[in-house]
């Protein structure tokens, strides 16, 4: 096996480890006075919720009245004393979304000002926690996300028409709680750390607006039905006074773990964007044409070398295969690479799933695409069926780690010595 090959998978493990959110959930509680006077009531969803409720369950100093989890199927670990685990569907929401939701909004009502609510997001929230605004059914949002999905709009534009279609989405869940105090501890999963982006800001004052949320409709030719257009003309709250936010993780600590490591393996790192945004495939083949003037000319960092970017690519769907963002990446970089000796590309999500798949991502190197060939393989014809996941495994060549507990973008890398 390619040691280079494990340098990868170490250096993109490790970062992810560095980047779980249990201390970065006790950094935000512990050493501030929240003068506890009424009921603690403790929501946490998206997919890194379990862990952060248990770190919020472990330093809260106060009794913690309510707790409830809404998190990704198979990403809770167990019993937390004092919570409710529940797990919904992801990245499509589906009926125990609206029903972990409804539990939800049930536990904030009826509080009065000395109460607090510790709201902890993570990436993933958007799907997760989610009520309808309106008459709209989950059919309507299920119908309206799998558009968005499939045409390529990026987690701002998706999340812009998500928070005007629901009833607890860009600062409407923070209007629920009022007049309770809210405490929100966010992982961000969002480029440049947007907070009212971070699953899609339910205790955020929103910044975008309907007319933005109408030009994504027109941008990307998005069918509505007359209720969904109704909904799109609400203007989302612009202002909160009951709302703390703290941001405790982010791709720009990812990358800064993940370089770390790298060094500490023998190579010269170097984080060339922490805000990678751009077609998977096109990534992947940009990364492989960094390897190439690395080798023949040294630039822009002479070998051995990491190159480091962090962010979130977009897939688009032409075919009815498996596969994820990070294994397009991946696979695509590998037929730019084949032949070239001494270069790793590997490309993987910070929570552990990669689409509708178990793995995390892909891992590649110039012998990939001869193994794929040799088993009657064709990268572009895989790529063009979204069939990266079926493709990777036949190479042995997926990155799977589980469900990691924490969701702070992806992260890609190139190795080359």
């Amino acid at each position: 096996m390619n040691p280079m090959l494990s340098d990868a998978k170490k250096i993109i493990l490790d970062a992810i480890e560095a980047s779980l959110p249990d201390e970065a959930v006790k950094k935000a509680i512990c050493g501030k006075d929240f003068a506890f006077q009424g009921k603690v009531i403790v929501i946490a969803i998206g997919k890194a919720a379990w862990n952060m409720a248990k770190a919020a369950a472990e330093n809260i100093p106060h009794k913690i009245d309510t707790g409830i989890v809404l998190t990704k199927y198979h990403h809770s670990q167990g019993d937390i004393p004092g919570f409710t685990i529940l797990e919904a569907g992801h990245p499509l929401p589906d009926e125990n979304t609206i029903q972990g939701t409804k539990k939800i909004i049930a536990a904030v009502s009826d509080l009065n000002e000395k109460d607090t609510v510790f709201f902890l997001v993570s990436g993933g929230g958007s799907a997760l926690f989610e009520k309808p605004a309106g008459s709209l059914s989950l059919a309507n949002f299920l119908d309206i996300t799998d558009q968005l999905l499939k045409c390529g709009a990026d987690i701002v534009e998706i999340n812009t028409i998500r928070k005007h279609l629901s009833a607890v989405k860009g600062g409407r869940f923070a209007e629920l709680c009022a007049p309770a105090n809210v405490f929100c501890i966010a992982l961000s999963d969002i480029l440049g750390d947007r907070p009212d982006s971070i699953a899609s800001g339910p205790a955020c004052a929103d910044t975008s607006t309907s007319k933005e949320a109408f030009d994504i409709v027109k941008k990307y030719n998005l069918q509505l039905t007359a209720e969904m257009r109704t909904q799109l003309a609400k203007e989302t709250p612009k202002s909160l006074s009951n709302v703390t936010m703290e941001i405790t993780g982010s791709v720009t600590q990812l990358c800064q773990d993940a370089a770390s490591t790298a060094k500490q393996l023998g190579y010269t790192p170097m984080i060339l964007t922490n805000m990678l945004d751009c077609e998977a495939k096109e990534a992947g083949k940009f990364l492989a044409s960094i390897a190439k003037t690395i080798q023949k000319d040294g630039l822009p960092i002479k070998p051995p070398c990491a190159i480091i970017c962090g962010g979130e690519t977009i897939v688009r769907i032409t075919g009815k295969g498996k596969g994820g963002r990070n294994q397009e990446f991946a696979l695509s970089a590998a037929e730019s690479i084949a032949g070239m000796e001494n270069v790793v590309i590997a490309a993987a999500g910070s929570d552990g799933t990669d689409g509708p798949t178990d793995a995390a991502g892909g891992i590649v190197d110039g012998n990939t695409k001869s193994i794929l060939e040799n088993k009657g393989i064709s990268i572009p014809a895989i790529l063009a069926e979204n069939d990266s996941n079926r493709a990777l495994a036949e190479a042995d060549a997926l990155l799977i780690t589980g469900p990691t507990g924490t969701n702070v973008n992806d992260i890609s890398l190139l190795l080359c010595k």
